[in-house]
């Protein structure tokens, strides 16, 4: 009878340490991966998020840069940590790419493997085309590319990218045939298209920017379905293409079972961020939206896109390098 009353006392205290150690969670820093290199975009934005997100949370938040394998380093460790809410992931479009692309690649059930904490933000492309190219709109663009089947070249930053499987998606729906160009990276695409060795590229607002600023490109429409006040009076592809919307972005993840007042702690800290107006105004000068959204919004997201990007992979039968 003593044993049984302390075995139910030792447990009740177990309990209530628990509970209590996800009472005052964090109670250490947390480690936010993601699977870029340091310095790009990405970088920068998951770094400007977890500072004002650990300013919430009065933790630091440690950003650890685990590149390669199309993300899938960053986001497998991820999957397979523990569910204590200190190992987090900010990821990003991949998570929707990747199982049709690679799917080998783990996680291979990213929508299961992973809990969904909240979006971040979004970067739409802006299809940026040579100076001398015949066209000064979106439609002229389209009637030229059909007067001219596979002779016109859109460059990528690489096979499977997010700006690669725009282009796939801007063929389809505008009943084009653009021939694909892959580059490694974005440097020597804007390169050869100043140079006017391809006709044109999905660039980031922020890549844009120079060639429009010395005239060697010309912006023809943003790819989100929403203008860019950065690139003010510049269309949407959704104003010529009904439904067109194609965008990267980040959102933030947590390892399955990770207890459900943890996932709101960190989700009412990062829509904090998101919703913080100075930082609003800050990332707009990089072409960024925030994009405040609960689980629910980015579980949403993640599926949506996994259903449109893995259909445009199919249909385009993209194959990875």
């Amino acid at each position: 009878m003593q044993r049984r009353t302390f075995l139910i006392a030792s447990a009740a205290t177990a309990a209530a340490r628990g509970a209590l150690a996800q009472d005052v969670y964090p109670a250490r820093p947390i480690t936010m991966l993601i699977g870029y290199t340091a310095g790009g975009l990405t970088d920068v934005m998951t770094r400007t998020l977890a500072e004002r997100m650990s300013r919430e949370l009065g933790q630091s938040i440690v950003v650890d840069n685990k590149a390669g394998a199309a993300t899938s380093i960053a986001s497998s460790i991820v999957a397979q940590g523990r569910p204590d809410g200190y190992t987090l992931l900010m990821g990003t479009t991949s998570l929707a790419i990747n199982p049709a692309l690679q799917p080998n690649l783990p996680p291979k059930n990213p929508d299961v493997d992973l809990v969904p904490i909240g979006t971040a933000y979004y970067t739409p492309f802006a299809l940026l085309v040579r100076k001398d190219l015949p066209g000064q709109t979106m439609a002229q663009f389209i009637a030229h590319a059909k007067a001219n089947p596979g002779k016109l070249t859109v460059a990528s930053s690489g096979i499977g990218s997010v700006n690669h499987l725009l282009l796939e998606l801007f063929n389809r729906q505008a009943g084009v045939q653009l021939i694909h160009v892959p580059y490694r990276g974005a440097t020597q695409a804007l390169i050869d298209l100043r140079g006017g060795r391809i006709d044109a590229t999905f660039a980031t607002p922020q890549d844009a920017i120079p060639l429009l600023t010395d005239g060697s490109g010309r912006a023809l429409a943003i790819s989100s379905s929403e203008p860019l006040a950065l690139l003010p009076g510049i269309p949407t592809v959704a104003q010529t293409l009904q439904g067109f919307n194609g965008v990267f972005w980040q959102g933030l993840f947590a390892p399955k079972g990770t207890p459900e007042p943890v996932v709101k702690r960190l989700s009412d800290a990062l829509r904090a961020a998101t919703t913080d107006p100075e930082l609003r105004k800050k990332v707009a000068e990089r072409g960024v939206t925030l994009q405040p959204g609960g689980p629910d919004d980015l579980r949403k997201q993640l599926a949506a896109e996994s259903v449109m990007w893995g259909r445009t992979v199919r249909e385009a039968n993209i194959k990875p390098e």
